[in-house]
């Protein structure tokens, strides 16, 4: 597999990611780059591990999670999205919301923002495509992506303010609901 298939194939995963860092970015106070490496680090490795993972697993169990991995996605981001616009509503005093690029909702965000890249590994597999070289330049590509988006949102949220983080919620549900419509059509 050509490196431009792969490079490509990179932007598609990292797409996901990308979004769901524009959301978190525009909604963290924190104006530093912990945050944003943080993130940018734990999307990056999922999108790395999910190939490898998705091309060792073979057609058992990627069948077995086919069946509803687009529900889990959806969930994980719904929830992760409506916590979002709840703490967007909140009066400025009672500011103390969540870090979305620590715990729980970082593992989950990076679970959602990734289980495609558990199937590219599994087609990866039947294709007899060798996954290790593949896997580096997704997660790199998506960390590179992870950055630029958090970097925009924050951008977003010196312009428009707090109400920017109820925007990164329905952009978070808009992703669920993109993901269940794919599943779909």
């Amino acid at each position: 597999m050509s490196f431009v298939t792969v490079f490509i194939l990179a932007v598609g995963l990292g797409v996901d990611a990308f979004s769901v860092a524009i959301g978190i970015g525009a909604a963290n106070d924190k104006k530093s780059w912990p945050p944003v490496l943080r993130l940018a680090a734990a999307f990056g490795l999922f999108q790395f591990f999910m190939p490898i993972i998705g091309w060792y697993a073979g057609l058992t169990v990627v069948d077995m999670i086919a069946r509803y991995d687009h529900w889990v996605a959806f969930a994980l981001l719904a929830y992760v999205g409506g916590k979002m616009i709840w703490e967007g509503f909140k009066k400025e005093k009672e500011e103390t919301k969540a870090d979305q690029t620590r715990g729980w909702p970082l593992l989950l965000l990076s679970i959602a923002t990734s289980i495609d890249a558990l199937a590219v590994g599994f087609s990866f597999s039947i294709l007899k495509v060798p996954v290790i070289f593949p896997a580096i330049i997704i997660g790199l590509v998506c960390f590179l992506m992870t950055v630029t988006g958090m970097t925009f949102g924050k951008v977003l949220a010196k312009i428009f303010g707090k109400k920017v983080e109820i925007f990164g919620g329905i952009v978070l549900i808009s992703i669920g609901i993109k993901i269940l419509a794919d599943h779909w059509i």
